[in-house]
């Protein structure tokens, strides 16, 4: 049998590449719509990828599977479970889509996959355990997990409503999650748990860094399952749905789009953006149809000087993809400015990941930013400088708010802030903060595209005088 965890760094996302080397056929689990990597590793192993499946409808990034179906006739194994309202719509009717309920079966050579209905994170969400029959195994070898157990974590079960917006879903969301996870008591400790999603992704509050676990570990160190399978269902309820990050505004049209079908990529490629120099500048300046997105990963260089109307989108550590799929929308036009041309297509890549297809043009930042008639600038200072009695706006979240926070100072997370810009204090200069700097710089940079005057205040927030405190 051959498996490889297949990663996106970007958004901390991984696919699947599952192979019966006997017969040379293979199938692919929660793949990204860019599919010539995982075609890459396919080929450099031998392998024909025969079939697709997805463990759930996913909110972080735009699914692959309708690509892989329409376009490279792949079978598509989707979950028919959860319910009339959790359905992948487009593939109702597809002579190429099977779909699954608990307990069936996929057959990949001599490799059996069997569908586990693993509820609470989604209603429909599936989790695959993995048998390598050719290879005289009689016992599985491992449990794909999607975003159902995580290494150090669980799936959160609060998106429908935090994210989808389903009022009142959350609490029962999680009931059913505490289900699911003690129904896991059966399953071997030897198990490998091969999970959706790694440290960095949105989907959890606390995934760990390593790639994968094993079962019996994580039943022992995993806080979120070791209190499923041995504390009550409401301490488990409330621990769950304490503590998670307000999710960006784009899940909700991910859950949308990877339900009625993900557009298909033109001609099944890339785009390719064209290169512009500074006499062209006039046309995305001021348009509301154009987004520029700076991709530069230096905050104090782009508050200095950055051309008007751009948002600061740090290519590094997945940060654009938080930036762009909260602030950005789908039929937008994008000009990238970038300060290296060999991250570009990396850039490409992850936009159209999150479903922002029109990236159509690109700029070295060098001379986007020579000409002073569209460059701009607004003020930076320390966190440490924090004058007392402005208005403050913390980006944070609303538990890290709770924490603490400065006195007075009004709290929108950074990655809710264009579905409340009319919730934003207006009327003087506002002063932008978060823990760091850097989501103030992401948040800045948005406001002021709004025409906001803000001070981005850079720096910790215990930095931020006690005196301005509570």
């Amino acid at each position: 049998m051959f498996l490889r965890q297949i990663t996106d760094p970007s958004l901390a996302q991984n696919a699947y590449l599952i192979g019966c080397q006997r017969t040379g056929e293979a199938i692919l689990i929660d793949p990204e719509r860019d599919l010539d990597r995982y075609f890459q590793v396919a080929r450099e192993n031998g392998l024909r990828i025969t079939a697709v499946a997805d463990t759930h409808i996913h909110a972080d990034y735009l699914s692959g599977a309708r690509e892989m179906m329409e376009r490279h006739g792949a079978t598509a194994y989707l979950s028919a479970e959860g319910g009339p309202d959790w359905q992948f719509e487009w593939a109702l009717g597809h002579s190429k889509a099977c779909f699954l309920h608990h307990g069936d079966v996929i057959k990949v050579g001599n490799i059996e996959i069997k569908a586990l209905l693993t509820p609470g994170h989604t209603p429909e969400h599936m989790s695959f355990l993995v048998t390598d029959k050719g290879g005289g195994a009689d016992e599985p070898i491992a449990l794909l997990t999607g975003d159902f157990i995580f290494v150090g974590d669980v799936g959160r079960p609060d998106l429908l409503e935090s994210a989808a917006g389903q009022s009142g879903a959350m609490e029962p969301s999680a009931q059913v999650l505490y289900a699911s996870l003690r129904a896991t008591s059966d399953l071997p400790d030897h198990l490998q748990i091969l999970p959706g999603h790694g440290a960095g992704s949105a989907c959890g509050k606390a995934l760990g860094a390593i790639s994968s676990s094993v079962l019996g570990y994580e039943r022992k160190f995993n806080p979120a399952l070791r209190e499923a399978l041995t504390a009550g269902e409401r301490q488990f309820v409330s621990n769950i749905l304490h503590g998670q990050p307000e999710p960006p505004r784009y899940f909700a049209r991910m859950k949308r789009d990877n339900r009625l079908g993900p557009a298909l990529l033109t001609d099944g490629r890339l785009p390719v953006p064209s290169r512009i120099d500074a006499s062209r500048l006039d046309l995305w300046i001021g348009r509301h149809d154009r987004v520029i997105l700076d991709l530069r990963t230096d905050r104090a260089a782009f508050a200095s000087r950055h051309l008007q109307g751009s948002l600061f989108a740090p290519l590094a550590g997945g940060k654009l993809t938080v930036a762009a799929g909260s602030y950005v929308s789908e039929d937008a036009s994008i000009l990238l400015v970038v300060d290296d041309e060999a991250r570009l297509d990396d850039a490409v890549r992850q936009l159209v990941r999150i479903g922002l297809d029109r990236v159509e043009a690109w700029i070295p930042a060098a001379e986007a930013l020579e000409g002073k008639p569209f460059t701009t600038c607004y003020p930076r200072i320390s966190s440490a400088d924090l004058p007392a009695g402005t208005a403050v706006l913390d980006v944070r979240g609303a538990d890290e708010f709770g924490a603490g926070h400065v006195t007075g100072a009004s709290n929108i997370a950074y990655t809710r802030l264009a579905a409340r810009i009319d919730d934003v204090p207006r009327g003087r200069p506002l002063y932008v903060h978060c823990e760091s700097g850097l989501r103030a710089g992401i948040a800045a940079a948005f406001l002021a595209s709004q025409g906001l005057e803000v001070v981005h205040v850079d720096g910790s927030f215990a930095a931020i005088p006690p005196s301005c405190r509570v």
